[in-house]
């Protein structure tokens, strides 16, 4: 079953259907080439100095460059792109809140072999979430070009309404094959890999994923954007990132203060919660 493609002029609406049957969706032309290109640019000596993986999972010949937030102004766009947001929370309604769980590039350089089959949300200890709950939405934003040849990821169209610790083969999967500028939306639940890099080129790609708030996070956003940077970024992405409380009891600090305010007191303003009013949102998303 190949992966399905749909226009920018998608709705969150018709995104989460996809994914909720196929566990994966195409947006193409999400973003211009030019924009990819910059940004691309203002991570180049990050990229530079970034290793190579240590391990077969991560890549002997793919490098993965993080804390975008604090290296790109335009990955900070990338981040908070309203359609995904949309479909983000689309995919987690049930959820009082998400967060952004990771940022980084990955750049599978020539002669990568394929990635393990895998599900993102292996990530939490490898711990078995009911079937159909999803905990994670994520994408990949294509930096380049997406082929077979060059290492496009490998995806499961279904699988997401699968059993967990499944393993799966190279014939198993699709390619998810986009032009520079496309993004991936897929779900913590779907099987997925990247692909291996036949070609002379090396495939580069943005991945960026959310999260439950009431869920560690994959990238400490707090220690990887250094707080002379966060002073300066906008509200939302704050939020986002985890200055907030993420239920009602759940990223205070200290006296019950919002956790905007370590960086940003004229930011502050949200309380504790009404337990009442928490329980009674808890019943209803049940």
């Amino acid at each position: 079953m190949p992966i399905q493609h749909v226009t920018q002029d998608a709705t969150a609406q018709e995104i989460n259907a996809i994914l909720a049957s196929d566990g994966a969706v195409i947006v193409d032309r999400l973003a211009s080439e030019e924009m990819m290109d910059r940004a691309r640019a203002e991570l180049q000596p990050y990229l530079d100095a970034t290793p190579v993986g240590v391990d077969e999972f991560s890549g002997f010949q793919t490098k993965r460059t993080g804390a975008l937030i604090a290296r790109s102004p335009l990955c900070r766009d990338l981040v908070t792109h309203p359609l995904v947001l949309a479909a983000a929370r689309e995919l987690l309604t049930d959820a009082t809140s998400f967060q952004l769980h990771l940022t980084q590039v990955i750049a599978i350089g020539p002669g990568a072999k394929a990635q393990q089959i895998h599900r993102d949300q292996w990530a939490f200890d490898f711990f078995t979430f009911p079937k159909g709950y999803d905990v994670q939405c994520n994408t990949i934003w294509a930096m380049s070009d997406f082929t077979e040849q060059n290492g496009a990821t490998r995806i499961v169209p279904g699988s997401n309404r699968l059993a967990d610790k499944l393993q799966f083969k190279l014939e198993d999967t699709e390619p998810a094959e986009m032009s520079k500028g496309s993004v991936l939306i897929y779900t913590g639940s779907v099987y997925h890999g990247g692909g291996a890099n036949q070609s002379e080129e090396t495939r580069y790609a943005v991945n960026i994923t959310y999260n439950r708030s009431w869920l560690r996070q994959e990238e400490n956003q707090y220690l990887s954007v250094p707080r002379e940077i966060a002073r300066e970024l906008p509200k939302d992405l704050l939020r986002l990132m985890g200055y907030s409380l993420g239920a009602y009891a759940l990223g205070y600090i200290d006296d019950l203060r919002d956790p905007i305010a370590a960086v940003r007191p004229d930011f502050a303003g949200e309380g504790f919660g009404d337990i009442d009013q928490a329980a009674a949102q808890a019943k209803i998303r049940q």
